[in-house]
């Protein structure tokens, strides 16, 4: 996956410590971030790649990441911490998820943890 970024250095180092991921390539102009070695996503999730573009985010992503932690205000926390910020775009008060910028103004979602019949299903 690639993220056009005003300054790759920066979103990849948001993106690393709020995945848990690891850096394995960088330049001046690109950083890859891949899931931490030996992990189970290591090989299967798709490296995430930021290419230095001369403009800034302008407009909507056209493709955002959703989280779905154990713990949705814990891990909304951590990620504020991190430099993220909450985001109101008319999801009202019964949404459960929680819309989040980056630090670059990327949009992404914390999802409300699965039930258990909801664990089930899916296996």
């Amino acid at each position: 996956m690639c993220i056009d970024s005003h300054d790759p250095d920066a979103d990849a180092r948001f993106w690393a410590a709020a995945l848990g991921w690891r850096r394995t390539f960088e330049d001046a102009d690109e950083v890859v971030i891949e899931p931490a070695a030996g992990s189970p996503q290591d090989g299967v999730s798709p490296d995430i790649l930021f290419l230095r573009v001369p403009e800034g985010k302008t407009v909507k992503n056209r493709l955002h990441i959703d989280l779905r932690p154990d713990d949705q205000a814990v891990e909304v926390a951590r990620l504020e911490a991190l430099g993220a910020r909450r985001l109101d775009i008319g999801q009202g008060p019964d949404a459960t998820w929680v819309v989040m910028s980056d630090p670059a103004g990327n949009e992404f979602c914390v999802l409300r943890p699965l039930t258990e019949q909801e664990k089930l299903s899916a296996s």
